[in-house]
C-alpha cells in the first residue's frame, strides 16, 4: 500500500545521500595530513611514530615466533617472521580458527590471518599454547 510505497521512495533517497557520502568523503583528514606531512616537526614526529609502531610489530611477531617453538606447536612458523605488516597470515585452517574464537577467544579472520596488534609480550605464550589446541583438536569437515 501506501506506506510501502513512501518507505520504497525513502530508501531509494537514502542511497542517494549514502552514495554521496561514501562518493566524496570530507576533506578534513585530507587537511590533518597535509598539515603533518608540510610541517618539518609534525613530520618528524610522525616518521618517529611510524618507526616505533613497526618495531613494536616486529617485537610481536618474534614474541609469537618464539612462543611457537617453545610451545612445540607443530609446523613451521618462521613466516611469521618474514611477512611484514600489521597482520600475518597463520596457515590455520578454517576449523582451527573457530577453536581459536569459540574456546580461547582469540580473534582472527576464519582465513587464519590474524592481527599482530594483539600480541603482546605478555600473552604470546597464551596465543602459542591456544595455537597448538587448536591444531591438535580441530575436526576439519
Amino acid at each position: 500500500g501506501a506506506t510501502s510505497e513512501i518507505a520504497h521512495k525513502c530508501l531509494s533517497q537514502m542511497k542517494i545521500i549514502v552514495r554521496s557520502i561514501y562518493s566524496n568523503p570530507p576533506s578534513h583528514g585530507a587537511r590533518i595530513a597535509s598539515l603533518c606531512l608540510n610541517n618539518r616537526d609534525l613530520r618528524i614526529e610522525w616518521e618517529d611514530c611510524l618507526k616505533e609502531m613497526h618495531a613494536r610489530i616486529r617485537r610481536a611477531r618474534t614474541y609469537l615466533h618464539t612462543a611457537l617453538k617453545m610451545a612445540n606447536v607443530p609446523g613451521n612458523w618462521d613466516h611469521i617472521l618474514s611477512q611484514n605488516g600489521m597482520f600475518s597470515y597463520t596457515g590455520l585452517t578454517k576449523a582451527q580458527c573457530e577453536v581459536l574464537i569459540e574456546k580461547h577467544h582469540i580473534y582472527l579472520l576464519k582465513s587464519g590471518r590474524i592481527s599482530m596488534c594483539g600480541v603482546t609480550e605478555s600473552n604470546a605464550k597464551y596465543v602459542a599454547e591456544s595455537f597448538k589446541d587448536a591444531i591438535e583438536t580441530a575436526k576439519e569437515n
